[in-house]
């Protein structure tokens, strides 16, 4: 029998490298905490040297710094630029504010039209986001919110992901995990009106191919009406073969091969599972996050040390007051967020974990 090489020492945490779960996947894969090369280590290690000299001292931990340089081929000066850019879309958006203040009140409303949620996890200890877009009305929706509020809800969305849902995913399961599995049902979604859906999806989808690189595990696309797949073939040139084999389109036959990823018990019941949540699924943000044992709180609830002694950010205003008068785009699409094309696990296809 061949002997078995033994992985290479992990390279030392720097102090930034402040976690409360587990750091090491079971798996090994190339470039992912805990199965690094040195090469790789000296990346991670010359990214955030350049990082602090360009005055940078926040997400510079080597899980971060990783997930940029994976999205970027560990290309280090593209690797730096993402982030660069990353941290000035966080500033101009506001994001460590909006993720501690924001309230979506119109949730349920909008949910009526578009759902958009996470529901426990999947055989790998994930977090599932399931979304469905086959009743989007954008016009309808816009008269309950509007194309910012539901953009910041992503966003939101996308930073409970990061913390606490992985985190506490990751305690419960023993390993790290850092993306999750997204099950998006195209039930509904007819050719005749796919172009406005796929301009919302595709536009909302560059904050995740640009700002939360490598969070896509798995992608399921569920219901895919018989001409998805000519569609399909356009919406792969946009992304990373590595992404395009996460993803697997299927038709209305979906249920035996989503139960061999999730199980019965976490499926909603209208999947194929058995889960029937009290109030609905899609409400209730049921995972290991919501369970004692496994939850903590976030760390965006802890000011950063240079924050400590300032003012507390006021607060955002939750209710959509101004929707009631606001005319609908007559376009039916969100503004613009721009992006080059998907490197490594941009997911462009995907909306949010909100959440690829």
């Amino acid at each position: 029998m061949a002997e078995q090489t033994a992985p290479a020492p992990a390279a030392e945490p720097s102090k930034y490298d402040d976690y409360d779960y587990p750091t090491t996947k079971d798996t090994p894969q190339s470039g992912h905490p805990g199965h690094t090369t040195p090469e790789q280590d000296a990346m991670v290690t010359e990214l955030r040297t350049l990082l602090e000299q360009d005055g940078y001292t926040r997400r510079l931990d080597t899980h971060t710094l990783l997930r940029f340089l994976r999205a970027r081929k560990f290309v280090v000066e593209n690797s730096k630029q993402m982030f660069i850019d990353c941290e000035k879309w966080r500033t101009e958006f506001k994001v460590d504010d909006l993720v501690q203040n924001f309230v979506y009140v119109e949730k349920s409303k909008v949910f009526e039209y578009y759902p958009q949620y996470y529901h426990k996890t999947d055989k790998d200890g994930r977090p599932v986001y399931i979304e469905a877009l086959g009743n989007i009305d954008l016009p309808a929706m816009y008269k309950i919110t509007t194309a910012e509020r539901m953009l910041s809800n992503l966003v939101v969305e996308y930073e409970k992901l990061a913390d606490p849902r992985l985190p506490a995913c990751s305690r419960k399961s023993g390993q790290l995990l850092e993306t999750c599995c997204t099950i998006m049902d195209l039930k509904g979604v007819g050719l005749s009106r796919f172009s406005s859906v796929y301009s919302y999806v595709k536009q909302a989808s560059a904050i995740s191919q640009n700002y939360y690189p490598e969070r896509l595990g798995k992608l399921y696309l569920i219901n895919a009406p018989w001409g998805f797949y000519s569609v399909w073939s356009m919406i792969k040139k946009f992304l990373d073969p590595v992404t395009v084999e996460k993803i697997h389109v299927l038709g209305y036959t979906y249920q035996a091969d989503l139960l061999g990823q999730v199980p019965k018990e976490n499926l909603p019941k209208e999947y194929g599972g058995e889960c029937e949540c009290e109030g609905g699924c899609m409400l209730s943000d049921m995972g290991p996050w919501q369970e004692s044992e496994w939850a903590r709180p976030p760390k965006w609830t802890q000011p950063a040390p240079e924050e400590e002694h300032k003012q507390a950010p006021t607060a955002i205003e939750n209710v959509p007051t101004e929707v009631i008068t606001a005319p609908a785009p007559t376009s039916g699409t969100l503004p613009t967020t721009g992006g080059e094309k998907a490197s490594g696990d941009a997911a462009a296809i995907q909306t949010a974990p909100a959440s690829a």
